[in-house]
């Protein structure tokens, strides 16, 4: 069961990605929550989505995208943050994780739909959830993973 907050924050974004062109998801800690791990903190809420569909997203939400979005570990090429939901949610376009290697985008293959409240919300699946969460490499990640691995 999700928490009250969260639930309703995924119940929103559902109803504001409706019209969404490009296949969109939940990820990070949330997508954990979704994916029914426990314990999981949620503190804000990750969508990942085409630019052009974070654009009209953003417009409809009246959200003026931020410029300094980037941080050291990750910077996408269209960030903003929508905080009329009980959670934050941060919608990304074009997002990178800062590797050994370089810059590598995030963009998930696989897209597994879970019900909340008769919504789609659309997750990465496991297996390649972990594997993100290992490419962002930072503590509370690494522990996601082993939640995630462990609770099968």
């Amino acid at each position: 069961m999700l928490p009250p907050d969260l639930h309703k924050t995924l119940v929103m974004v559902a109803e504001a990605t409706r019209d969404a062109r490009d296949p969109w998801w939940v990820i990070a800690s949330a997508a954990v929550a979704l994916h029914g791990v426990t314990p999981v903190e949620v503190g804000d809420v990750d969508v990942v989505m085409s630019v052009g569909d974070a654009r009209r997203l953003m417009d409809a939400l009246g959200i003026t995208p931020i410029e300094d979005g980037a941080s050291s570990l990750f910077r996408s090429t269209l960030f903003g943050r929508w905080e009329t939901p009980p959670l934050v949610v941060e919608i990304m376009a074009g997002f990178h994780v800062e590797t050994a290697g370089g810059w590598t985008e995030v963009l998930p293959r696989t897209r597994v739909p879970i019900r909340v409240e008769g919504c789609a919300v659309y997750v990465p699946e496991r297996a390649e959830l972990a594997g993100m969460l290992r490419l962002f490499g930072r503590p509370k990640d690494l522990e996601r993973v082993r939640l995630l691995t462990s609770q099968m």
